[in-house]
């Protein structure tokens, strides 16, 4: 699995000698103790790529079992294999998470999970003045619609049978903050945040946690190719940075492929993307997936029971970033590279 990051030594070469946030453990080590999801079922959405697959990636190493899913089988296919190297059985579902008769489906021809990571989402650049209907509706069904119908089926099961369970929805702190070029997906994402809230407090009494993460700027080959260009345009001194380009969907690969510390390939280093974006984190350095997979293992794990409707921001604190003097507005058009409004 790819999960390239700097290491300080190079976040150091950007930052004038600083040291940055400490590089993470590598590949492969875990906070848990081996065998904490041993006869345990993990749906991942978006499990098949970029940061819902490494997700899922922690979560075998810790003795569970998968089911990922995603909309389309070419996804599916290399993330089985891949996956289940680490020793982990894998099984798969091509599923529209906005379809509530397919969401069913799936959760007929497979055990109940034991945990739900809503991962997979919809996004794109776009200012609002330029958004279709079809693309506001199509993000909004996906990211907060898919997440709501996934869940619901989620909770209905394990409250028919009375047994507990875990949820992950993986959001953005553009839900908290806006974000501008992103109106639909902001939204989507404020409405995620609200489920977090509100279903941790419907469903604890029956056992059910419902907590939310955030990513930051990780680096995975899965970005697509508008927003890597956005983050190619802010890497230069000249252009001007397009902060939330880099949540959930919008990351970049960082350094050469290493060996997977359990034996398994990791992915290779994604030759189009763009670099040079440590020194844009008050970490001093991007986020690993694996960062990301390792707190999602934590909240669903029993060492956080009494964790629920909490939403945990794994960022290197880029989100609460400001600066002593605001910096020139700069209009999102401009941002993305576009030229006057014309209708």
């Amino acid at each position: 699995m790819f999960d390239g990051t700097p290491g300080i030594e190079g976040a150091m070469d950007t930052a004038a000698g600083l040291p940055g946030l400490p590089a993470p453990p590598p590949l492969g080590a875990s906070a848990l103790p081996a065998g904490t999801f041993d006869g345990s079922l993990v749906l991942v959405t978006g499990g098949g790529t970029g940061l819902g697959r490494a997700v899922a990636a922690e979560f075998a190493r810790l003795g569970a079992d998968l089911l990922i899913v995603s909309r389309r089988e070419r996804h599916l296919a290399p993330a089985r294999r891949e996956l289940a190297k680490l020793g982990t059985r894998v099984s798969s579902a091509v599923c529209d998470i906005r379809d509530p008769r397919r969401i069913a489906e799936v959760f007929d021809r497979h055990p109940l999970p034991d945990v739900l990571v809503n991962n997979a989402a919809a996004n794109f650049p776009v200012p609002a003045e330029e958004m279709s209907p079809n693309a506001w509706q199509s993000v909004v069904d996906i990211t907060l619609t898919g997440t709501f119908l996934m869940t619901r089926e989620f909770g209905r099961r394990h409250l028919a049978a009375g047994t507990p369970g875990s949820v992950i929805d993986v959001g953005a702190s553009y839900a908290w903050t806006g974000g501008p070029g992103f109106a639909h997906s902001a939204a989507a994402k404020a409405g995620v945040e609200s489920l977090v809230r509100t279903l941790a407090v419907e469903w604890g009494p029956y056992g059910i946690q419902v907590n939310g993460l955030v990513p930051g700027l990780m680096p995975h080959p899965d970005m697509t190719d508008d927003i890597r260009g956005n983050l190619a345009r802010a890497r230069d001194p000249a252009a001007h940075p397009v902060e939330h380009a880099s949540e959930h969907a919008a990351d970049h690969a960082a350094e050469p492929a290493a060996k997977d510390a359990s034996g398994g390939p990791e992915r290779p280093e994604d030759p189009r993307a763009p670099a040079g974006h440590d020194r844009r984190q008050p970490a001093l350095r991007v986020g690993a997936p694996r960062e990301l997979g390792w707190a999602a293992t934590f909240l669903a794990s029993p060492y956080a029971r009494f964790i629920t409707g909490h939403t945990l921001v794994v960022d290197g604190a880029n989100w609460q970033r400001r600066g002593l003097v605001s910096p020139p507005v700069t209009p999102v058009r401009e941002q993305l590279g576009r030229g006057p409004f014309t209708g």
